[in-house]
């Protein structure tokens, strides 16, 4: 039972003190970020009281998303870089969505 709480010991010493840098900050910096458009999501549906998507959601997923997508260059993983480059396509079309809609709804009448 010592041994393999030394072995974990080792491997958290290794994951979190080794590897410090400024790209692993950089990297919970942008998780950070990508996970508060959930926590916007939520707070904006629990007080609609319905599920909804702020524009907000979008802007973090978007800055969330490039920052980690540099982060998965950095760290030169397929996979991550893959999925991020793609959900920033995503991001990006539905603030163009948003914006079009806007501009064709004109000024608020009142």
């Amino acid at each position: 039972m010592t041994d393999m709480f030394q072995q974990l010991s080792t491997w958290l010493h290794t994951v979190f003190v080794e590897q410090f840098s400024g790209w692993v900050v950089l990297g919970f910096f942008a998780q950070l970020c990508f996970t508060m458009r959930f926590v916007v999501q939520w707070v904006a549906s629990e007080r609609a009281r319905r599920s909804v998507l702020p524009v907000a959601f979008w802007f973090f997923s978007l800055f969330g998303g490039g920052l980690l997508l540099i982060y998965a260059i950095h760290r030169q993983d397929p996979v991550f870089i893959a999925g991020q480059a793609l959900g920033l396509v995503i991001y990006i079309r539905n603030l163009w969505l948003i914006a079009n809609e806007r501009k064709s709804a004109g000024p608020a009448e009142g």
